[in-house]
């Protein structure tokens, strides 16, 4: 771990104005150190000379003074270094959220979901002790440190360069610790993430576990992975209490050797009393800075081992190209998208090359065996998967159809919140509409108050397949977008539910949109103004578009 991890601080700009002011009030406060020594020795001097105690007066009030100050202005360091701390932390969190948004289901289907929201909760909660105190700490350290040599080389040159001499002993130990923290501190946030994986993967599979007898041994696979968590946890406080204890150990066998030294020269006559007690005061002080900014480092460890995820994702995400601008206009109802030539690459090999396009006003039914990537089709034209080719609306290449399209998954994709919330998700609730998708997606009879949990546990798997089918339904109608992209939305349905729905993707296109619709199901054929059937790569590479009747109407060549 560097001192200042660049990258922090590029990313995190909102801290950068509250470090400014905490610089200038750790100016201030390093001069109430230096008049509060200087006021205290001078009582102290004056009172061991035998002065009356009103010419004490004025040298007492001042070292009250200046104590007061000092512990004012540390309060307000403290909280300026807080909400330093909540802006950059809250930053990362929206650049994070942002970044993960550009990059889409493709980068985020690549990575372990559950470790990369225990990152962005709990690693940037743990963040904050780089912020808040560590980042605080060394500034006060680049300023008061010093000032405080400086002072007491004005004062004695012998003790100014004695801490000259021993202070770098510190930073040599800091560094050899830190080295160990490290490797500890990432083992250990590495094994969080690992725990919560497994959690998380138990839980969204325990069903099946029980329902196979294999609860107990997920169960004895967590608690196994708690145990290591709990012993690297231990590990990590072993060594921070052991680095703790070599930091203040050194910096008490400096402050000894600076009071030795000003022990024998006073009694020497080689310095006075006024000088010694004065420099005795600041060498403490002098130490303590540096090593504050061993102990805030164990704090901020954890936080700054969690951040690589981070980094990932923000860098990925400004390393990508930028999206094309084209000069059309926004799409709108009677757009046209079309895949040119598109080939996806999955699992280390590529797909044949597919071309296809949805006009204004008809339904094309994608079909074909399992495998042969209809899917993969979609999540290409959704900008989720690689491919080549290109994509187009209205002609125009764009870097994904997302804004021109309103989608439906296999997997439903269902948050905590109402039902309502759920159909209308990411704008506002139309009781209205959201009664009317629900209607026409044949789940009149979800109440849309229906309150689901995560997942949306609480609907079966084909209401659940319904009510993502409603939120499609609900976009295009509520944001005009031209074309409804949906993949196998019957396969949970029965024949009747998919009768109905059939009925309402034709009313859909009769009404002037776009219906694009990957379907095993024949009956889906029935509604279909084209059909795309997709073959294995083994099979005949030529393929041919045909209308609903079967006929060779508009037959095109699909795959090459």
């Amino acid at each position: 771990m560097k001192p200042v991890d660049p990258r922090l601080l590029r990313y995190a700009t909102a801290s950068r104005g509250f470090f400014a002011v905490n610089a200038a009030i750790v100016l201030a406060q390093t001069g109430a150190i230096v008049g509060f020594a200087w006021a205290l020795t001078s009582a102290l001097v004056g009172a061991i000379q035998g002065q009356p105690v009103g010419e004490l007066w004025g040298s007492i009030g001042a070292a009250a003074s200046f104590g007061l100050v000092r512990g004012l202005l540390i309060a307000a360091s403290e909280r300026t270094s807080a909400r330093g701390a909540a802006s950059a932390s809250r930053q990362l969190r929206e650049a994070l959220i942002a970044a993960v948004g550009r990059l889409g289901p493709r980068w985020l289907g690549a990575r372990n979901g559950a470790a990369l929201a225990v990152t962005a909760g709990h690693g940037l909660e743990a963040l904050d002790a780089y912020f808040g105190r560590y980042l605080p700490q060394l500034v006060a350290t680049a300023i008061t440190m010093p000032i405080l040599i400086g002072a007491m080389t004005l004062a004695d040159p012998l003790s100014g360069l004695t801490v000259i001499l021993t202070i770098p002993l510190i930073p040599l130990f800091m560094v050899l610790i830190g080295l160990a923290t490290r490797g500890v501190q990432q083992k250990q946030y590495a094994t969080l993430g690992r725990l919560a994986a497994r959690f998380a993967d138990t839980v969204e599979g325990l069903g099946t576990l029980t329902a196979f007898g294999r609860q107990h041994r997920a169960a004895d696979s967590i608690e196994k992975v708690t145990r290591d968590y709990k012993r690297e946890t231990m590990t990590v406080l072993r060594v921070s209490f052991l680095s703790g204890f070599a930091l203040e150990f050194l910096a008490s066998i400096s402050v000894a050797i600076i009071a030795v030294t000003i022990g024998f020269r006073l009694l020497a006559g080689d310095l006075s009393l006024l000088v010694g007690l004065f420099v005795l005061l600041l060498a403490p002080e002098a130490y303590l800075p540096l090593r504050q900014v061993g102990v805030q480092f164990h704090a901020a460890s954890e936080g700054v081992a969690a951040t690589e995820d981070i980094f990932d994702a923000l860098d990925a995400a400004r390393d990508l190209a930028p999206e094309p601008t084209p000069d059309a206009a926004a799409p709108t109802l009677g757009s046209t998208i079309a895949l040119a030539g598109v080939r996806v690459h999955r699992a280390g090999h590529a797909l044949p090359r597919v071309s296809l396009s949805v006009w204004p006003g008809e339904v094309v039914v994608v079909t074909g065996p399992s495998g042969v990537g209809k899917s993969s089709l979609i999540a290409a034209l959704l900008g989720f998967a690689e491919h080549d080719g290109e994509v187009r609306v209205d002609g125009v290449a764009v870097a994904d159809a997302r804004a021109s399209v309103a989608w439906a998954g296999q997997r439903p994709g269902l948050l905590s919140g109402t039902v309502a919330e759920n159909v209308a998700v990411g704008s506002a609730v139309d009781d209205a509409a959201v009664a009317a998708a629900l209607a026409d997606a044949g789940a009149a009879a979800i109440d849309p108050a229906t309150v689901l949990g995560a997942g949306g546990a609480g609907l079966s798997g084909g209401e659940a397949q319904r009510v993502a089918v409603a939120r499609a339904l609900y976009r295009a109608r509520v944001g005009g977008v031209p074309v409804l992209v949906l993949d196998e939305p019957s396969s949970a349905l029965d024949a009747a539910t998919e009768a109905h729905l059939w009925a309402t993707l034709r009313r859909e296109a009769d009404a002037g949109r776009g219906v694009l619709l990957v379907s095993h199901r024949p009956s889906a054929r029935a509604i279909a103004d084209r059909v795309v059937e997709l073959s294995p790569p083994h099979e005949a590479p030529g393929m041919v578009a045909t209308d609903s009747r079967g006929s060779r109407a508009d037959a095109r060549e699909v795959r090459s």
